[in-house]
């Protein structure tokens, strides 16, 4: 801590310099509260929020004490919790229906900084925590680890203009009580439990006994609401008859259900503003306008207040690449979902929305730049990407690991790409090892074997590549933020943002 003790004397007198090379000083987190001056720094991979001064603030912060009234604060859980009960801007928030908001997914810990720079400058604010109970089983993760990351970085970056945390595609309500408990403002419920399969190619006749043994009151409750009756939503039409609407009561009657319970079980009671949104589609079943329709609806029928609805769109939105599918087909329907939306009062919410630059002018154009679109998995990429560069060798064996184990990591995404069309490692120079991070096969690839990779261990019970991995990248801090600058803000200058 001896580095430290220059940068806590200009810390004294509220100012702040790169004084000392060892010793990366963030300027832009200097900040002030009563007699204590806080300010974050880099001491070799560690960071640490420097406070001088006394009073309650100084005190509650738990570190070393390295001089008279000097203290270094590690980056933990209950520190996070001090900054947040003393700078309002370090706790996430809501942002309701009329503002625009990117779900960035830092699934490292070390890519908001990026992101804050990326969306400082446009009308769009981030989601900086956002990561699925999978995702975080995946590379042994925690939600407050999630939360922790993202406020430490709004608080480095000096960034007040708000963001987000979201419980992403939640399905069980102990993680949902879990993670309103721990103050996420945003929840993504997943409801593809709830969504029934292989109910829209099915026969007419398997359809109608199914339909036939609902409860008496529930078939006539829904023929009173939709059987033969037209819904004009600008110039879109919509008309349910008896089979558009057995199918919609057997696809979707029990996820409205279980949205309605968890919506009045646990998101109406809560004394703050909250961001509300429901997933229906993590599904193989394509979310038609008319289907959008009912369940919308239906939510407000029942009082559900949702703030965004991703529905399940034609084609495929796969990780890490670009839209697969009829490009006229997605802009007719994108049209007739964003319309729908609109008269229901909610965003429009497009997930696995990375790189997905060929339709992001669709997207733009009917949602009026008012939507939700989440990102997560893209940032990991460009990590990748930084590797490559700066780390040829690290790359090569994460590379040839993937390989060697995709199939425990083809359990949990379905994609689509031609594995033997990526060129053999023994066949690319060191210096075009980047280039696999432009090829779709490859991308995908590396897209999905993240948990296997960042987990992957010896015999001994070391990691084989973690603790390189992100050596490399501490040390490339400032490269991985350019990286990202640049990606992520393709994605948003793309988006009309």
């Amino acid at each position: 801590m001896e580095q430290l003790k220059p940068i806590f004397e200009l810390l004294k007198a509220g100012k702040v310099s790169q004084s000392n090379r060892d010793v990366k000083v963030y300027e832009k987190s200097l900040e002030t509260y009563e007699n204590v001056n806080l300010i974050m720094v880099r001491l070799g991979a560690e960071k640490y929020i420097l406070a001088a001064g006394d009073g309650k603030l100084f005190d509650e912060l738990s570190g070393e004490v390295v001089d008279s009234n000097c203290k270094a604060a590690p980056l933990t859980h209950e520190n996070r919790l001090v900054l947040n009960a003393y700078f309002e801007y370090t706790v996430p928030r809501a942002f309701g229906t009329k503002v625009s908001t990117m779900g960035l997914g830092d699934r490292l810990g070390i890519a908001s900084p990026g992101h804050i720079e990326t969306i400082r400058k446009h009308h769009i604010k981030p989601i900086l925590a956002q990561q699925s109970i999978r995702e975080l089983t995946l590379i042994n993760r925690t939600m407050p680890e999630m939360i922790d990351a993202a406020c430490f970085a709004v608080f480095q970056e000096g960034y007040k203009d708000g963001f987000g945390a979201d419980g992403d595609h939640i399905k069980e309500e102990k993680d949902i009580a879990y993670a309103l408990e721990l103050g996420i403002s945003m929840l993504t419920l997943d409801c593809s439990d709830q969504i029934k399969k292989g109910i829209d190619h099915a026969p007419i006749e398997k359809i109608e006994r199914a339909y036939n043994s609902l409860p008496k009151e529930k078939q006539t409750y829904y023929e009173q609401q939709y059987l033969d009756k037209t819904f004009e939503i600008g110039e879109l039409v919509i008309i349910f008859d008896k089979e558009t609407l057995m199918k919609n009561v057997l696809v979707y009657d029990e996820a409205i259900s279980y949205i309605d319970h968890v919506y009045k079980t646990y998101i109406s009671k809560l004394d703050r503003e909250f961001d509300f949104e429901i997933s229906i589609d993590e599904t193989e079943t394509i979310t038609l306008p008319a289907e959008h329709f009912f369940v919308a609806n239906e939510l407000r029928e029942r009082g559900v207040k949702a703030a965004s609805l991703a529905p399940r769109f034609c084609g495929e939105f796969q990780k890490g690449i670009d839209y697969i599918g009829d490009m006229e087909q997605f802009e007719v329907e994108l049209a007739e979902h964003a319309l729908i939306a609109k008269h229901f009062g909610y965003k429009l919410s497009i997930h696995s929305g990375s790189d997905k630059f060929s339709v992001f002018p669709i997207i733009a154009k009917y949602t009026e730049g008012v939507l939700h679109i989440k990102t997560a998995g893209t940032n990991w990429l460009e990590a990748m990407r930084v590797i490559a560069e700066t780390n040829p060798k690290l790359y090569r064996r994460m590379h040839a690991y993937a390989t060697e184990n995709i199939e425990e990591a083809l359990q949990y995404y379905h994609i689509t790409p031609d594995f033997s069309a990526i060129k053999p490692l023994d066949s690319v120079p060191d210096e075009a090892l980047s280039e696999y991070m432009n090829d779709d096969n490859a991308r995908q690839l590396i897209h999905v074997t993240y948990g296997v990779l960042l987990t992957a261990e010896d015999e001994t019970g070391n990691y084989l590549f973690k603790d390189e991995f992100f050596q490399t990248l501490h040390h490339q801090e400032d490269a991985y933020r350019k990286a990202l600058v640049k990606h992520i803000g393709r994605h948003i200058t793309t988006l009309g943002f």
